[in-house]
């Protein structure tokens, strides 16, 4: 059972022990999420904290649903009714591939690490965030995302209120991840939304993460992309999902996008979500 203490670089990132080491990182990860909604920890993962968690994906990547569609950054239909510009009827393809959580069972490492109380206490210091909770959705609350090359993951917004990556493999180009900070953040603001699909906002922003790197972010609010990649090295990161209503689940027509597959419980708690957001 890999113990999530040997996969975290605790000597620069003691999130297990109290102290004003631990208290600086949480002061800056909080200084970077309340100016743009995002903040990385550079190198978070030992070497093998990397290794383990890439060894983890290749032995599963098989298991993953492989995909090519066309979708809008609110993974909805089409409405005929709507401008053919506005961001609802703008649709890009999409090539991925998501490794579902219940392929990651208890003991694994990768669930080691989500379930790991003080990688959840630091990560909520960081949200600051009373009401926090792990994600109830059964294909959804950890994950990994192997994007191959191709069209990458194009502009959308992330259905949880906060996500947590953790870069595993990069590809052999491409994969930068793009960003315009808080821009639905009280509002859909359509307007600026085209303006980011149409290439001519100048709120987007450029991560190159590396193996090891930790990305807290709250996609929810933020519209991002993956950008395509190329080469044959498949691009690996692990997503840890938190939200702060613990009843929401995904949606059974973006489950069906995603993971090929719905369960259960989408259909039960289908439109019961704690916003009114599109998605």
């Amino acid at each position: 059972m890999p113990d999530p203490e040997t996969l975290i670089d605790l000597k620069r990132y003691p999130i297990d022990q109290p102290g004003t080491l631990r208290a600086g990182v949480i002061s800056q990860v909080q200084a970077d999420l309340s100016q743009d909604g995002c903040a990385v920890l550079k190198g978070f993962l030992t070497r093998n904290g990397t290794d383990t968690l890439k060894a983890q994906a290749e032995s599963v990547a098989h298991l993953g649903f492989r995909s090519l569609s066309r979708t809008n950054p609110y993974f909805t239909k089409d409405d005929p009714a709507l401008p053919p510009t506005d961001p609802r009827r703008r649709f890009f393809d999409r090539s991925n591939s998501f490794i579902p959580a219940d392929n990651f069972p208890k003991g694994s490492a990768l669930r080691n690490l989500y379930e790991y109380p003080a990688m959840t206490a630091f990560i909520r210091e960081c949200l600051q965030e009373d009401i926090f909770h792990p994600y109830a959705d059964p294909l959804a609350d950890v994950n990994i995302n192997a994007a191959e090359e191709g069209n990458g993951f194009p502009w959308h917004f992330d259905t949880n209120n906060f996500t947590v990556t953790l870069a595993i493999q990069n590809a052999d180009q491409g994969g930068a991840f793009e960003y315009a900070p808080n821009i639905r953040a009280g509002e859909e603001n359509f307007a600026e939304v085209q303006a980011v699909l149409d290439g001519t906002s100048d709120k987007v922003r450029v991560l190159h993460l590396e193996p090891g790197d930790l990305q807290i972010f709250r996609g929810r609010y933020s519209l991002h992309r993956v950008a395509p990649l190329k080469g044959p090295t498949p691009r690996y990161v692990a997503i840890f999902s938190y939200v702060k209503n613990p009843y929401m689940v995904a949606t059974p027509e973006r489950c069906q996008q995603l993971y090929g597959r719905a369960l259960p419980i989408h259909y039960e708690r289908a439109g019961k979500r704690g916003d009114a957001y599109l998605d």
